[in-house]
């Protein structure tokens, strides 16, 4: 069966999301990365059902997985974190995704993102930002903004102290790409997060999705992502303007 490079996206995310989903709760061995980071057989397992899906539709694209690093050469490059927040997910927090991108000549030109607990599956084509069969609509409605909060923390906890951040907006911690994508959703009015993330397979899939949609994506001082200094996803620009001027300089 032909796919399109969106309905692939698709299917290697659910392909991902259902090895995720089977293994959650359950005991599985953990391969530490740092001290206070590791990556777990869910993360192997899922990266490859999903490597296995776009290999049989796309055997000569390359592919960028978080745990098996670069495979192929190609300007076509699917860009996989086949388990964001493998911390969440030790630790049985529903707070997870898997996140499948296309990323073709330095653009992601489609990208999916799919909740194994859940079952949404949030996804664009370059064009539209949906969930399932239903537009995303960003809006500030919830006041709520989530922060990053693993390393480097840079100025973000500053964010929080700010004068003028409680009567506006309240703080919340998901440490997971899920969080970007509910900025798109209507369901948090921004994310923040600092260090470099232009060439990041946790944020890829969920940039183009925020793009889509819609919502206002720049660096930390409002500049063109692209420049690596850290990440703001705002609903509207008034929220977003609100925002950068509570950074400090």
């Amino acid at each position: 069966m032909s796919l399109s490079d969106t309905e692939l996206a698709i299917a290697a995310a659910e392909a991902g999301a259902a090895v995720v989903r089977s293994l959650y709760g359950k005991p599985v061995p953990r391969y530490d990365k740092t001290s206070v980071d590791f990556a777990t057989a869910a993360d192997l397992e899922a990266e490859q059902a999903i490597l296995d899906v776009i290999r049989e539709h796309r055997p000569d694209d390359a592919f960028l997985g978080e745990e098996s690093g670069l495979s192929g050469s190609s300007d076509r490059t699917w860009m996989v974190d086949a388990l964001c927040g493998t911390l969440n997910f030790a630790a049985q927090t529903p707070l997870i995704a898997v996140n499948v991108a296309l990323r073709v000549g330095g653009r992601d030109v489609a990208a999916a993102a799919a909740d194994p607990i859940s079952g949404e599956v949030f996804w664009t084509d370059g064009v539209r930002a949906q969930l399932g069969d239903q537009r995303l609509t960003p809006s500030p409605a919830s006041k709520l903004v989530d922060f990053n909060l693993d390393p480097p923390y840079g100025d973000l906890l500053s964010v929080i102290a700010a004068p003028g951040f409680a009567d506006r907006f309240s703080p919340r911690v998901m440490s997971t790409s899920l969080a970007c994508f509910w900025v798109a959703a209507g369901r948090r009015v921004a994310y923040l997060s600092d260090g470099d993330k232009r060439d990041s397979v946790h944020f890829a899939a969920a940039l183009a999705v925020c793009r889509a949609a819609g919502c206002v994506v720049t660096d930390l001082k409002g500049g063109p992502f692209e420049t690596g200094e850290g990440l703001l996803v705002a609903a509207d620009r008034e929220t977003h303007e609100a925002l950068l001027g509570m950074i400090p300089r």
